[in-house]
């Protein structure tokens, strides 16, 4: 639990509504799809198949601690690496950093519709709203300017601002502690069972999974669209 958390809960009342960002707020292509582009951009010729399955290796190795404590760095690492799978060997670091530097420029982002709808239903009920992401918090400005979002969260909290990433409790207890608010006052949605709903679960907020093609998922609470978070909230 978040022993930190000062304000007094009222049990039952939702007070703050967190939410993940990729996948859950915003969507865009897939990272192989962006590797491909901007390699095009530069001249450089791989297939996408073989990107992705570069892509998969390298996310086999992901430690996203490791991304917390090294930050940006850590993906100038993660690109070279892939990089090196896809056999592109010339001007290796120059193109990783150029692939970071460009991401958000090919990622072709944009706001889930229900999310924007659901987002603003939410601030009429001046229900508090935060973001806990594995992105890093460099990068989460540059989403939120993209995206018009600078003015929408309470909070937005990138795994490098604890140095912990999800599903460590850590990261989810300092986005509560920011918003001044009990965990079992405050839902969680994200598109992960385990760095989202498990990770929400393990420090007594209730986590909801958001499963927008309907996949089951064995015991775990699922919504298909955002707005049915408004449900829990008018309870």
């Amino acid at each position: 639990m978040c022993s930190e958390i000062l304000s007094v809960s009222k049990e039952g009342k939702v007070k703050a509504v967190i939410f993940d960002l990729g996948g859950t707020i915003i969507e865009s292509v897939e990272p192989a799809e962006v590797f491909h582009k901007v390699l095009e951009a530069h001249g450089v010729h791989v297939s996408i198949e073989k990107i992705r399955a570069a892509h998969r290796k390298n996310q086999a190795e992901h430690d996203a601690d490791e991304l917390a404590e090294q930050g940006m760095k850590y993906w100038d690492k993660w690109n070279e690496r892939l990089l090196g799978k896809i056999g592109v060997n010339e001007n290796r670091e120059m193109l990783a950093r150029r692939i970071n530097e460009q991401w958000f420029d090919y990622a072709c982002l944009q706001v889930y519709p229900d999310a924007a709808e659901t987002l603003g239903k939410l601030k009429l009920r001046k229900v508090k709203l935060g973001i806990v992401t594995n992105a890093l918090e460099q990068e989460i400005q540059k989403i939120f300017e993209k995206l018009g979002l600078k003015n929408v969260f309470d909070v937005a909290v990138g795994c490098d601002a604890c140095k912990k990433a999800k599903p460590s409790k850590e990261i989810f207890c300092y986005a509560l502690a920011k918003l001044h608010v009990q965990p079992e006052n405050t839902i969680f949605v994200g598109d992960s069972v385990k760095y989202d709903y498990e990770g929400a679960q393990k420090v007594g907020m209730k986590p909801v999974l958001i499963s927008r093609n309907g996949d089951p998922h064995d015991r775990v609470e699922t919504i298909r669209n955002l707005s049915e978070i408004l449900k829990y909230v008018d309870r």
